[in-house]
């Protein structure tokens, strides 16, 4: 085989498993309190079955508590499909969802009415949520059954409307209620950034760093 079909070939190859792994790998979502910053973060591991309209996160508190009293609570979850908002108060119907037994953090599910986004994103409004306490809203909400910072929760959602939707809208559809903080600001709504899987950029650099080096062999002068 001729060098150029060998490169050929390494790049179809590289094309082939890197889309498999795309496929395989789930999404990392960063996410930042609108106001504090990085004093209220959380991280979300988001998988979607396209297959079995099933959406699959691991939530984390990885807020940074930085003022006597502060506990930056996650006490909601909430998911705004696109397009932002929607005709009708409820949103989206015909979710179903669970979450993971867990010690620490009771979450209830609801894809009725919870309202929508405060803190300046009123223009949302969420299909579906988990929430805590007995006020049935996102803006509600209990610290004493939220997820403190260093605590995990695992969750569960079903529903045909799901259809449609690829994985990445999904998973950056999510909003995050953190109340229990100190100073001037007494709660915050974190929003998404969504973060490359490591393994992801290994394999990209690998297999840039393979094709470069096959670029050097091939202008290398031969004796």
């Amino acid at each position: 085989m001729s060098r150029f079909g060998k490169l050929v070939f390494s790049v179809a190859a590289f094309l082939v498993i890197a889309s498999a792994g795309l496929t395989a790998r789930a999404d990392t979502i960063t996410i930042t309190g609108v106001g504090t910053g990085q004093a209220s973060t959380a991280t979300i591991v988001c998988d979607f079955n396209s297959q079995t309209n099933t959406l699959t996160f691991t939530i984390t508190n990885t807020s940074n508590i930085t003022q006597p009293g502060s506990t930056s609570t996650i006490t909601g979850i909430g998911f705004d499909l696109p397009p932002a908002g929607n005709a009708s108060g409820s949103g989206l119907n015909g979710f179903t969802g669970m979450q993971a037994p867990s010690l620490s953090a009771n979450f209830t599910f609801t894809d009725a009415d919870v309202g929508t986004v405060p803190d300046g994103l009123n223009s949302h409004v969420l299909d579906f949520a988990f929430i805590t306490g007995p006020s049935g809203t996102f803006s509600g909400g209990s610290v004493n059954d939220g997820l403190a910072p260093g605590e995990s929760a695992s969750f569960t959602v079903t529903g045909a409307a799901f259809s449609g939707f690829t994985a990445e809208q999904i998973c950056n559809a999510v909003f995050v209620r953190f109340q229990g903080i100190s100073g001037n600001i007494a709660s915050d709504v974190g929003v998404p950034t969504s973060v490359p899987e490591p393994s992801s950029i290994l394999l990209l650099g690998g297999a840039l760093l393979g094709l470069g080096g096959f670029g050097r062999s091939k202008l290398r002068p031969r004796n």
